[in-house]
């Protein structure tokens, strides 16, 4: 009887220092705010539901609000506006060493050109509509239609009209080579590493890592391998070695399995020069999971000081700068 008892005091004591080491009770109380990450910038929203990799989205767009198109300039400007402190921007190689600021892998789906956009210069793609294919009401009316000719932006000329603005880029390509010509491209202008992350598929990541390992990054195969073992271990204190010195993207309905979120979790993860980023709900059927709705921003964490991602900057921006004033 002594035995178990010993056992069972054993087992209630290993608990209760788990449920203290992770306790957010106990941790360091934020000193900043959280960022605002505009995804695509202030854009058009769409039905997101079962969209695959070859969805033509610009065909399923929301009555519009707003004539905002995604990674344009006036789109960037508006989203800073709204308060966005960081701005998630698409970009491929063009044909004479620039890179194209678009979010497709080809033009057919956005704009009234066709074929893949890194196959074109700059002269090719600044002669395109990018308004061409939006429509709400399948193809009956295309309301952007002639009124963005020209507006696909070079990212050499995104970094010198904001070159005080937090972005993150996303490298459209699984090529290490392409990995070190944008490594090369961003050397070459001489921007501050805190002012962009990179992300997207593993292969260029590890390259620009390698490259340049004061840049911040996030790239997919590796987010999943760090959020899975922190899942499996964070409740001893450790931060695995994947989850260092880069952006770590938590979806909302994963939060209650992180050990320690979010300020001890934060604050774990500060420790190696990485940061939390905040999705919406991960889901089968969404494929572009993000903070949308009020209902889902009025549930973050009080404590969380890291980065909140949104496709509704124009929505989420201004409601959470409301509530920050009214605390």
């Amino acid at each position: 009887m002594k035995k178990r008892h010993g056992i069972a005091g054993t087992l209630l004591l290993g608990a209760v220092l788990i449920w203290a080491m992770n306790t957010p009770r106990f941790a360091p109380m934020p000193i900043t705010e959280p960022l605002l990450l505009a995804h695509r910038g202030v854009h058009q929203n769409f039905n997101m539901a079962r969209v695959e990799t070859d969805t033509c989205t610009a065909t399923r767009i929301h009555p519009p609000t707003h004539a905002y198109l995604e990674n344009t300039l006036p789109s960037i400007q508006a989203a800073i506006n709204y308060g966005a402190d960081i701005v998630e921007i698409d970009v491929h190689p063009t044909t004479d060493g620039e890179f194209a600021v678009f979010h497709d892998w080809t033009l057919d789906c956005r704009t009234n050109g066709a074929g893949r956009v890194r196959d074109h210069s700059v002269a090719d793609l600044r002669k395109l509509d990018i308004g061409y294919g939006y429509s709400s009401d399948g193809g009956l009316t295309f309301p952007f239609r002639g009124k963005h000719v020209g507006q696909i932006p070079m990212l050499g000329g995104i970094l010198a009209a904001f070159p005080d603005t937090r972005f993150i880029i996303n490298i459209k390509s699984r090529s290490a080579k392409e990995g070190s010509q944008l490594t090369e491209y961003l050397n070459a202008r001489n921007i501050e590493d805190e002012l962009i992350t990179v992300y997207g598929h593993q292969t260029p990541i590890d390259v620009i890592q390698t490259s340049n390992p004061d840049l911040m990054t996030m790239g997919k195969q590796q987010s999943k391998t760090c959020l899975k073992a922190y899942l499996a271990l964070g409740w001893s204190g450790y931060v695995p070695k994947a989850c260092r010195n880069i952006w770590v993207p938590v979806p909302e309905n994963y939060t209650r399995g992180v050990w320690g979120w979010p300020n001890r979790f934060e604050s774990r993860l500060a420790k190696h020069n990485s940061r939390a980023v905040l999705l919406g709900p991960h889901t089968k059927a969404r494929s572009d999971p993000a903070i949308d709705t009020l209902e889902q921003a009025d549930k973050i964490s009080p404590d969380f000081a890291g980065i909140i991602w949104t496709n509704k900057i124009e929505v989420i921006g201004p409601h959470l700068k409301a509530a920050s004033q009214a605390d």
